[in-house]
């Protein structure tokens, strides 16, 4: 197995044509968001969760070329916003919320609580991307691998039960 650490492979990635394009508050909402996702995945503790998780499920790490944490939201055709992504080059995109969606959230939980949603959603979209490099398009088992093991990681935070079930209602809701 590659011994590199897959926090070496996360980046922040921004969209140019949409840097340019957009207001200068909303670029640097974005930007600062893509920097607390990027920190927050390269948390030790997080990244010792990952590592165990990778050799657990044997997903190799050099089969993940690149983790872009991207600035701006991305929408599928279909209407619905993108949490993340993962092609057959080993190429990971995770995708901020919508910052309207946000706001709201803010209004109605609180500036903490939607700093702690943030963080907790790119984590379980990390998590979510690395099963696909092993389980590609099994999509079910995917998503349930995902909620045990983000479950495992998010008890090693001493949440209190009431916070972790309406996260996990939140995250997983498909």
């Amino acid at each position: 197995m590659d011994k590199r650490k897959l926090s070496n492979k996360i980046r922040v990635v921004s969209n140019r044509k949409k840097a340019v394009s957009c207001t200068e508050k909303r670029l640097r909402f974005y930007t600062n968001y893509a920097s607390v996702v990027s920190a927050s995945l390269r948390k030790p503790l997080f990244q010792r969760f990952l590592n165990w998780m990778v050799r657990r499920e044997n997903i190799e790490k050099k089969s993940v070329k690149d983790i872009q944490v991207r600035v701006f939201p991305f929408q599928k055709e279909n209407g619905k916003m993108l949490a993340g992504r993962c092609n057959h080059e080993g190429v990971i995109l995770l995708f901020p919320k919508r910052r309207g969606f946000l706001q709201k959230k803010v209004v109605d939980h609180g500036k903490e609580n939607v700093w702690f949603y943030i963080k907790s959603r790119a984590r379980a979209a990390l998590i979510h991307e690395l099963l696909h490099v092993k389980y590609e398009g099994n999509e079910s088992e995917v998503r349930q691998l995902t909620k045990i093991y983000f479950g495992m990681f998010i008890r090693h935070l001493n949440i209190p039960a009431k916070v972790l079930t309406g996260l996990q209602k939140s995250l997983f809701t498909f």
